[in-house]
């Protein structure tokens, strides 16, 4: 997707160099390998004796090999090896998979109040209490594996804040950076995950250099920073979703070696042991690179993190709007999508006779306000040797200088040849004052482009610009400094590039899960980012970014305030919390649409857009259990003697259901239903239990059922009549239709409400004839 470089300039610009570096250092013949054992060992911190043997052995055999060993949440080692040495460990006793340490990617407060006002505006129910109204020291422990922290940030100060949890079990370690960077009661641990007998890695501390990290840990439980901004822009306070929450920093992206599996397993296992709540995860592998769950680094963790009770978000990945693009998919994850809020980064042209065009950037022009300077269509500024599409889409040497210098350029970018950064450079270099790059999806995304005038517009604003070009024998024009718009509609709508549904995994678990804002987000970054920071400017104290990078921490920080609020509830339960209260509708009162303005789906947004208030208090839960993750795997293909490795706690007498098969994922406890390969004619019918958690003993729920033309719908009982807190109902719901196969995915949802609470799954249903991944 051409719009990922484009997004994040210096960021992502800048973690592409090292992780092609670290994907090359690991096709060497003698790679690192993850050697995963599943369970660990009964005993804290103990050894399992098969996995003690064959480290023993490895350590006799090959002795500098090893490279991490887990044994708190999950047994296993990471070692160095060549492929045939690989292949003859997978044949060991207790080996579950071997598989080559991947490299993963990042997925790079205006946002909390828009949720807020969201919230105001669409849930009909009763008063809720809001994430900020909760007790400030709510000592919920949130886990950051990311690029790391910068600890001295305002936004990490511990005022106010009580003694550390006496359950915490981590350390705070500063590595060599032990003079500048230290904890606090906010941030009360530290690790990091370098190799550590490599010359190359020097800089061994959690101290985050890329500035990521410190902007998720910021938007998850960041402290109340009044007049925050970026450089005047986004102006207002930044809070994260759940201040009263402790920070835990795992570093296990590094320069030099990228964000790789045996670091993300590695963070995995302490993190369990030190006793976090929610792990938030902003990275994740690439669209259409399909792993088995058992070859997944964060698959594998996240499973072991929520056996052990922690709440695992991730986020959903950056490669939309392809179809089928979302990773992060297994059932036990919390898959995050992307949408827009309220407020825009305007930066307008103005025209020859003051005529004003909308565009979309950030960019602090020094030029004139009036339009003065001449305009030109870069494919007339072509060098004569040059290709014409190159020319208009302004790429590297194909624009003659002399027909540049002095002006204003308008740029395509639909050749894929180029970033818009490549294109700014390319202008300026041969003295161009300005640049108007045509972009759809970049239009919807503000970028940081420092104080060189240039703005983003879509091909329809474009038609103008070039109509007034076409009618002038002398084009004149200005870009105006950007300014930040608020109130801004239609929001939310899904950003252009957040991964879709369906799952490559299974079409029969929804994903993503849910959607957050993660479009032009403002929260902190590392203080020492001069290439961040405008001409004559000190670096930025806060930035504005946008991804599913962003979004996920908005959810981790609902989950802890979730978990604070309702301190039993299961990592599955705080799951459905939020997705049975989610919102389908924006600030117009509207469905929900993407960002070209089409009718978004579930494959978009899954349950919808996160409410911070109705998520507190569902009413009632779907309770995930281990049985249906054991069961998961029975039905996705695994034999029984690999579950019974890879599960912690697992019936004794537990044996996978006769007649597993793919389609009976359906019947999986999930908060959404998905159905596929679906038989209108035989139909389909999917059992859901639900657990009343709204603390009244008598009250009874009614059903209502909203779906698609041509698809019948039945709900068995209409009625769930409970008669405590805590007990638990079943339900079963028929599909059939006279159209088989259906022509298309279609979409629906069920509602439970008793006048108090609304409880909304979403359904999915889809035929033989669609598409697999």
């Amino acid at each position: 997707m051409k719009g990922l470089v484009v997004l994040f300039p210096v960021l992502f610009l800048f973690l592409g160099s090292f992780f092609g570096d670290a994907r090359a250092a690991q096709g060497s013949k003698n790679g690192v390998y993850i050697v995963y054992m599943g369970a660990a060992a009964s005993g804290k911190g103990s050894l399992r004796d098969d996995h003690a043997q064959l480290l023993a052995s490895m350590l006799k055999w090959k002795k500098n090999s090893i490279i991490r060993s887990y044994k708190h949440g999950f047994s296993g080692f990471a070692a160095r090896l060549s492929a045939e040495e690989a292949h003859a460990l997978s044949k060991k006793p207790g080996v579950v998979s071997i598989f080559p340490d991947p490299v993963l990617q990042l997925h790079t407060t205006r946002s909390w109040d828009f949720l807020k006002i969201q919230t105001d505006v669409l849930i009909d129910s009763v008063p809720s209490p809001s994430l900020n109204s909760q007790d400030q020291e709510s000592d919920t422990i949130i886990g950051i594996l990311d690029t790391g922290v910068w600890p001295e940030s305002e936004s990490f100060n511990d005022k106010d804040m009580g003694p550390i949890p006496t359950r915490w079990k981590g350390t705070c370690n500063a590595g060599n950076d032990n003079v500048s960077f230290s904890c606090n009661r906010k941030i009360i641990g530290a690790r990091f995950y370098d190799i550590e007998d490599d010359v190359v890695a020097k800089r061994q501390s959690p101290r985050d250099m890329v500035g990521h990290g410190t902007h998720v840990a910021s938007t998850a439980a960041g402290q109340a920073v009044q007049g925050a901004s970026y450089y005047g822009l986004a102006a207002g306070t930044a809070i994260g979703g759940s201040p009263g929450s402790r920070i835990a920093v795992y570093r296990v992206c590094s320069p030099e070696y990228g964000c790789t599996g045996s670091n993300i397993l590695a963070a995995f296992d302490d993190a369990i042991a030190d006793g976090v709540d929610v792990l938030s995860l902003s990275l994740g592998g690439s669209a259409g690179i399909v792993r088995p769950l058992t070859d997944d680094p964060i698959a594998l963790g996240a499973f072991h993190a929520v056996e052990h009770g922690i709440t695992v978000v991730c986020s959903a990945g950056n490669d939309g709007p392809s179809s089928g693009s979302v990773v992060n998919f297994a059932p036990w994850i919390f898959t995050v999508a992307a949408s827009t809020i309220d407020r825009d980064f305007e930066s307008d042209i103005v025209l020859g006779g003051n005529k004003v065009i909308k565009g979309e950037s950030i960019n602090f022009s020094n030029l004139q306000k009036s339009p003065v300077y001449p305009l030109i269509y870069a494919k007339s500024a072509k060098k004569d040797d040059a290709n014409e599409n190159a020319a208009r889409n302004c790429d590297l040497d194909s624009l003659a200088g002399a027909l540049v210098k002095g002006k204003i350029v308008l740029c395509d970018n639909d050749d894929d040849m180029g970033s818009i950064v490549d294109k700014k450079d390319g202008v300026k270099s041969l003295g161009g004052v300005g640049v108007i790059v045509i972009d759809d999806q970049s239009r919807a995304v503000a970028s940081s482009y420092g104080s060189f005038p240039l703005t983003v517009i879509s091909s329809k604003e474009a038609a103008e610009i070039l109509a007034y070009i076409n009618s002038k024998r002398n084009p004149v024009a200005t870009i105006l400094p950007t300014v930040s718009v608020t109130k801004y509609k239609p929001a939310p709508a899904i950003a252009y590039f957040s991964a879709r549904g369906p799952s490559p995994l299974t079409r029969n678990i929804l994903k993503p899960d849910i959607t957050a804002p993660g479009v032009n987000i403002l929260a902190a970054w590392m203080g020492n980012d001069t290439g961040e920071a405008p001409e004559g400017k000190e670096p930025p104290l806060f930035n504005v970014i946008s991804g599913t990078s962003m979004s996920c921490p908005h959810i981790s920080g609902v989950v802890a305030a979730i978990k604070h609020q309702n301190p039993t509830f299961s990592p599955s339960e705080i799951k459905s919390a939020v997705m049975t209260t989610a919102t389908q509708t924006n600030n117009l009162r509207a469905p929900i649409t993407t960002n070209s303005g089409a009718a978004a789906t579930p494959y978009d947004f899954g349950a919808g857009e996160v409410s911070t208030t109705a998520s507190l208090q569902p009413g009632l839960v779907y309770e995930t259990t281990t049985l249906d993750y054991l069961n998961f795997l029975c039905y996705y293909g695994y034999d029984l003697s690999k579950i019974k490795m890879i599960a912690t706690t697992i019936p004794k007498d537990f044996a996978c259901p006769k007649d597993s098969s793919v389609d009976s994922i359906s019947n999986i406890n999930y908060p959404s239903i998905a159905v596929s390969s679906f038989d209108g004619k035989e139909g389909r019918t999917i059992s859901r239990t639900v657990t009343n958690v709204a603390g009244n003993n008598e009250t009874i729920y009614t059903v209502a059922v909203d779906a698609p033309q041509g698809l019948n719908v039945k709900v068995i009982p209409e009625e769930l009549q409970f008669t405590k807190n805590g007990q638990k109902l079943s339900y079963q719901v028929t599909f059939t239709s006279a159209l088989s196969p259906l022509k298309e995915d279609v979409f629906g949802s069920i509602t439970w409400s008793n006048g108090k609470y609304k409880v909304r799954s979403l359904f999915v249903v889809s035929s033989k004839s669609s598409k697999s991944y």
